[in-house]
């Protein structure tokens, strides 16, 4: 429909143009004299222009599209250089050329509009520059950049979209932090460290006086009974430096904020030469195994580029599904969140009962306190030794111990 509209148009302006010729010479013939030629002559220059236009192919132009880098982090700069060549050079009046833009970057803040008017008259070829501020993160492709040009009396116009293919990726911002496995401790704020020191309830190798915190299970009946004491047994002690990050897709406006530092935690963790898994439940979901190679973490990145807040399944049965294999369940787990609510921490209290080790990362706005219901639900969880800390802002400048 929108073709035949167009088709439509076109033909009408075709008309009227060859209407406004014959006029011209129609008044020339009858009215006779100087005037009426002079301005049949005058007309016909720009009538010829026109119809020399309408068959004139600019779909022929070579347009051409540069971007300064493929791989790009959020908030970097990107610039963008089109350039239109053409092999005749006929005498264009104006020349609009504008690189049209995806859904996810028109409302970006540019420097210079990805657009410019042009008089190139025989010119053969016209570039110019455009410059996009801090470009969000995700997958990006350029596809196409719409020419368009008339005469001078606009009965004419031409506008054509040529294809110009071009693909860059922006991966999450990320912050330095430092990891230091023998004091257990990240230096950006107070983030605890992720090495995880665990008891392997199989292999006891004493007793010794009941301390808050230890489980239930531990209890040594016997040796209670004859110390009159409460007794619990003391497990040999096992170190994993194995991690997975479990990463909350709910829908939240602090997303961006919470993938920047889930792949900030990445880093730092492959830097230390430890095994990363990451588990990333959505429309498409992912669970990427342990491992520590350059691929696997390209691979983590690259999701982290991509992912979006589109799960529609409770984040806290994400933490116990069936597709964790073992190894993965066996490992120090951090959760990311920015949704601190019941159901997530039944389900915390629940798994550190079964031995499994947790630590939340709860990310909140930059002026945002907790309300009055995370705050009791920080409380249970530390009565549970579950550690929590608090991202404030996304340059995560200040992190709060819980």
């Amino acid at each position: 429909m929108n073709r035949f509209l167009k088709s439509l148009k076109v033909g009408w302006k075709v008309v009227s143009l060859l209407f406004l010729t014959l006029a011209a010479f129609s008044y020339a013939m009858f009215q006779g004299g100087f005037v009426s030629w002079f301005l049949f002559y005058s007309f016909l220059p720009f009538a010829i222009y026109s119809f020399l236009l309408m068959i004139y192919p600019i779909r022929s132009f070579r347009v051409t599209r540069r971007i300064n880098q493929d791989q790009f982090s959020v908030g970097q700069r990107l610039t963008g250089t089109i350039t239109v060549k053409r092999s005749f050079p006929f005498p264009l009046f104006y020349l609009l050329v504008e690189d049209e833009l995806t859904d996810k970057l028109k409302g970006v803040k540019r420097l210079e509009e990805p657009k410019k008017l042009f008089f190139p008259w025989f010119k053969k070829t016209v570039s110019f520059r455009y410059e996009l501020l801090e470009i969000p993160r995700g997958e990006h492709h350029f596809r196409t950049i719409r020419l368009r040009t008339g005469d001078l009396f606009g009965l004419i116009e031409k506008e054509v979209k040529i294809e110009a293919q071009n693909y860059f990726l922006v991966y999450p911002s990320t912050v330095d932090l430092v990891y230091r496995s023998n004091q257990k401790q990240y230096e950006q704020g107070a983030s605890s460290t992720l090495t995880k020191y665990w008891q392997d309830s199989t292999m006891a190798v004493g007793v010794r006086e009941y301390q808050p915190g230890d489980k239930f299970a531990w209890i040594d009946w016997k040796a209670t009974a004859r110390r009159n004491s409460i007794m619990t047994k003391e497990f040999e002690q096992m170190q994993s430096h194995d991690v997975v990050i479990f990463l909350d897709r709910t829908d939240s406006s602090l997303f961006e904020t919470t993938v920047s530092y889930a792949a900030s935690l990445v880093q730092v963790i492959a830097k230390s030469g430890a095994r990363v898994g990451f588990v990333s439940i959505g429309k498409q979901s992912r669970v990427f195994p342990l491992h520590s190679d350059d691929q696997h973490i390209r691979n983590l990145f690259y999701h982290l580029a991509i992912v979006d807040c589109d799960s529609q399944t409770s984040f806290a049965s994400i933490l116990e599904e069936n597709r964790l294999n073992t190894e993965i369940k066996q490992a120090a787990s951090i959760v990311v969140t920015s949704n601190l609510n019941l159901d997530l921490t039944r389900k915390l209290e629940f798994l550190s009962g079964q031995q499994r080790m947790f630590i939340l990362y709860l990310v909140k706005g930059k002026h945002e306190n907790l309300s009055n219901e995370e705050s009791v639900l920080v409380e249970r969880l530390a009565q549970r030794q579950i550690q929590l800390h608090i991202v404030k802002s996304q340059n995560y400048k200040e992190v709060i111990n819980s």
